[in-house]
């Protein structure tokens, strides 16, 4: 019964157009919260929720640097999961600086 609620919370994770353009810009590694405001173009509070549901399914991984939260793709994802990320085409985005830069950097 534990990997159907499981799976349900994932599925409801990945049911969101924004949520899905999340993870497209997750593809291409770790991403700084203030990054992903432009793609979603809504403000960062409301990208945070959106990425706040993503780690609450267990899908994404977040890791604090300085004032702003990085967020990248969990390495092991269950087989439904992997195979939406699969068809999701990466989304490119402009970096927005060194402020808050990690070690994989999107021009």
């Amino acid at each position: 019964m534990e990997s159907i609620i499981k799976m349900e919370k994932q599925l409801k994770a990945i049911s969101d157009i924004n949520r899905l353009k999340l993870l497209a810009c997750l593809k291409q590694g770790e991403v700084c919260v203030c990054d992903l405001v432009d793609v979603l173009q809504v403000s960062q509070p409301a990208v945070s929720q959106q990425l706040r549901k993503l780690k609450e399914a267990g899908i994404i991984l977040e890791r604090k640097k300085g004032t702003w939260k990085h967020y990248r793709l969990h390495e092991e994802q269950t087989v439904y999961i992997q195979a939406v990320l699969d068809e999701l085409e990466p989304i490119s985005f402009k970096h927005c600086g060194p402020s808050c830069s990690t070690e994989v950097g999107v021009d």
